[in-house]
């Protein structure tokens, strides 16, 4: 009871001198009070304290205004944890490499491009640096959700990937001004140093805080299935690792693919037509169920939308970033509410014009079992002209 007690006492403190860095008092004197329980602090505090302040209601977006300060503040002690390092095989070694990588690059940079004033060398950089963007999917398709299944404290992971949201933000930010001035300017110094101090907090959080938690708290059969979906990405900076895995795959419990599988009134397939019809469809298919769990997505040859199967399982909210929750959880409402059956949208994305439909699924009953998400590339559909007949293809 007494290490309950302290460890309680501790978290307490440390939620005193983070609400105290949040309402802007006096860093120093915040440090001077707190100090014993900063030197103390552990990466498992630090996932603990974030959880707790999300929890009483402090937003992902006031947390990240002091976030920086704050975790700068425990440096010393988070670098001083003594941890055992992922090896060769582990997500975590691939992400680790990763950074080891960027370092480099953002170390070039400031010799070659912002030392120099070169705007010509840091358009070239700001090309390579954007492959940080692979890194960031993977960690949110297949590490989050991993983490979110084993963590009851997991909502620090939704701060992190606002955080990834900001760097993509400021890297086209980057290249507006780039494209706007032929030479740097106050701005563009300004701007490029901001993005320096978003990206190397990042790595800091990543290394010195959620890598050595996720070390200790899951276990090697997940990192192994991790592994496997990981691949399905491309990585930054690196070439993407040739693993052999283990010969314990997850076996399909299905039975013989060509066994009857789906028998309604129009027809009955076989669970490998299905499938193959399913993933054969020129859309994004993702259907989450009564509870806003993640039950299906199809794989079709193009998807736009990365989907791993750690997904599955997964609360639909922990699949947006903190930023557009609100507009999945309306969109949610008014389907369970029968106020509405559908909804859409349509955006560019990568040269491309995609359209995205909700549908409510509802039973004979009308009662509400899910919401089918259907995503679209119209780009050359939105192009066609005239009519072209079956009738055409034969002359």
């Amino acid at each position: 009871m007494e290490i309950i007690k302290n460890h309680e006492e501790k978290i307490n403190k440390l939620l005193e001198f983070s609400k105290g860095m949040i309402s802007g008092e006096d860093g120093k004197f915040l440090v001077d009070k707190y100090q014993k329980v900063i030197d103390e602090i552990t990466p498992f505090d630090v996932i603990e304290l974030e959880d707790r302040q999300i929890k009483m209601g402090i937003t992902p977006a006031i947390i990240k205004n002091s976030i920086e300060k704050i975790m700068n503040i425990f440096y010393t002690p988070l670098e001083n944890y003594n941890w055992e390092k992922p090896e060769e095989g582990n997500p975590l070694y691939y992400y680790m490499k990763e950074n080891d990588k960027l370092k480099e690059i953002l170390e070039e940079i400031k010799k070659e491009a912002i030392m120099k004033q070169d705007i010509t060398k840091l358009k070239e950089y700001m090309v390579k640096i954007k492959e940080i963007n692979n890194h960031y999917i993977r960690k949110e398709n297949v590490l989050f959700p991993y983490l979110e299944k084993l963590w009851t404290n997991y909502t620090p992971l939704k701060v992190m990937w606002s955080l990834h949201d900001d760097i993509r933000k400021m890297l086209k930010n980057i290249d507006k001004l780039i494209e706007q001035n032929s030479s740097f300017n106050v701005e563009i110094n300004k701007t490029v140093g901001e993005f320096f101090f978003l990206i190397y907090g990042m790595i800091f959080k990543e290394e010195l805080v959620v890598f050595p938690v996720a070390m200790q708290t899951v276990p090697e059969k997940s990192w192994q299935e991790m592994m496997k979906e990981e691949l399905g990405f491309e990585f930054s900076f690196i070439e993407k690792p040739i693993i052999k895995f283990d010969d314990e795959v997850k076996k399909d419990n299905m039975g013989n693919l060509k066994e009857l599988f789906f028998k309604v009134e129009t027809g009955e397939l076989n669970k490998n037509q299905l499938e193959l019809i399913l993933n054969s469809l020129p859309i994004d298919i993702t259907f989450i169920d009564e509870n806003d769990e993640v039950k299906y997505f199809s794989k079709p040859k193009d998807r736009f939308f990365p989907r791993t199967p750690a997904i599955i399982g997964r609360k639909v909210q922990n699949c947006h970033p903190p930023e557009s929750v609100n507009i999945v959880e309306r969109i949610l409402d008014s389907f369970k509410s029968g106020e509405k059956d559908s909804e859409k949208f349509w955006l560019k994305m990568r040269n491309k014009y995609i359209y995205i439909q909700y549908f409510a699924v509802r039973d004979d009953k009308n009662r509400y079992i899910g919401t089918l998400e259907v995503g679209q590339d119209i780009t050359e559909i939105s192009k066609l002209e005239g009519e072209k007949r079956l009738v055409d293809d034969t002359k």
